[in-house]
């Protein structure tokens, strides 16, 4: 057991060290954990690759996780192991098949009364998901700093895949957008004046720039209503919104506006990729604003969008009188 505290300590260093996030930190934190216990009394060293594929068949049989939750488990796994200095060879087998799924997307009108049903900030934050494509915690994560206001654009810093890009922040949204940051300057005004007002800072950069954490730039646009204790330094600060809230709120909205369809964060991003495409918009342009790192990602959308332009055959075939009304007769 104390060996096995070691290993967990170096791991959690390591991640820190490589600044990955806090959510990502748990997760793989738990895998490992979960893993190191199921080959108890042995060391992962001693178990290698072999290890790994009995662990994701135990998975995958006794534990009927799907094949995204399987390849969140090997990628922990091979943290592990790369952080021991072990190379599992080619992977490729033991990685999950990802099964093929066709996201959800609200049409045009379904999204105006999503957003009808959201009120103050909630409704705020669905604007910006769905006027610039953010992924949810893209948008939890926005710092005073990263919007510009006069040219309507978002600068994303550090984003899925350790890349930064820009994407646009809709005109509609920035009188409510103005008005909300008055009202965080305010509390963050006060804040400071009780001797706090300190922001989580990324990566290395509070040491760079020390006093960059209390300036109104490196603030989140999104604060949390109430000051929280930071698990990893013990610092006592305001956090932004915590992701659970706003998909509760969304959910709720979808649910009050009559939307039978699954409805979170996520698919405010799926609809402003399809709407863009159904508006004309160069594939490569929207392939730059979500993000993306490969075509074929953005491309599930032109499935999406060629689908609602084709014509059933059985419309076609109604065109004819006799058929029709033997069919409403019928």
């Amino acid at each position: 057991m104390i060996m096995a505290k070691k290993l967990m300590e170096e791991v959690r260093d390591a991640l820190r060290v490589k600044g990955y996030a806090l959510g990502t930190e748990r997760q793989y934190m738990t895998w490992i954990r979960r893993y190191v216990r199921f080959h108890l009394p042995a060391h992962p060293r001693d178990v290698r690759e072999e290890g790994v594929k009995r662990y994701l068949t135990y998975l995958a049989v006794e534990c009927n996780v799907s094949p995204a939750t399987q390849n969140q488990c090997l990628a922990a796994l091979l943290f592990l192991y790369r952080l021991l200095g072990i190379d599992l060879g080619d992977v490729t087998a033991i990685c999950a098949r990802k099964d093929k799924r066709v996201p959800a997307v609200l049409t045009e009108d379904e999204v105006m009364r999503l957003l009808e049903q959201l009120d103050g900030v909630y409704r705020i934050m669905a604007q910006i998901m769905y006027g610039g494509g953010l992924r949810l915690m893209e948008c939890l994560r926005l710092r005073v700093k990263d919007l510009d206001m006069q040219n309507l654009t978002i600068t994303l810093i550090d984003t899925k895949g350790n890349s930064d890009r820009v994407t646009c922040l809709p005109a509609s949204a920035v009188p409510a957008l103005t008005l909300h940051l008055a009202k965080v300057k305010a509390i963050h005004t006060e804040d400071l004046a009780n001797g706090l007002g300190e922001v989580e800072m990324p990566h290395a950069l509070g040491k760079k720039y020390p006093r960059a954490a209390w300036e109104w730039g490196w603030q989140y646009v999104f604060p949390a209503a109430v000051l929280s204790k930071d698990p990893r330094s013990g610092r006592i600060g305001r956090h932004h919104i915590f992701e659970t809230s706003i998909q509760r709120a969304i959910k709720t909205a979808a649910r009050k506006a009559g939307i039978a369809k699954l409805c979170g964060p996520h698919t405010l991003r799926h609809c402003f990729a399809t709407h863009l495409l159904k508006q004309g918009t160069n594939i490569r342009q929207i392939q730059e604003l979500l993000g993306h790192k490969k075509l074929e990602t953005t491309m599930i959308y032109t499935h999406i969008e060629g689908a609602s332009e084709v014509k059933s055959p059985l419309d076609r075939q109604l065109r004819t009188p006799f058929i029709r009304r033997a069919l409403v007769e019928s």
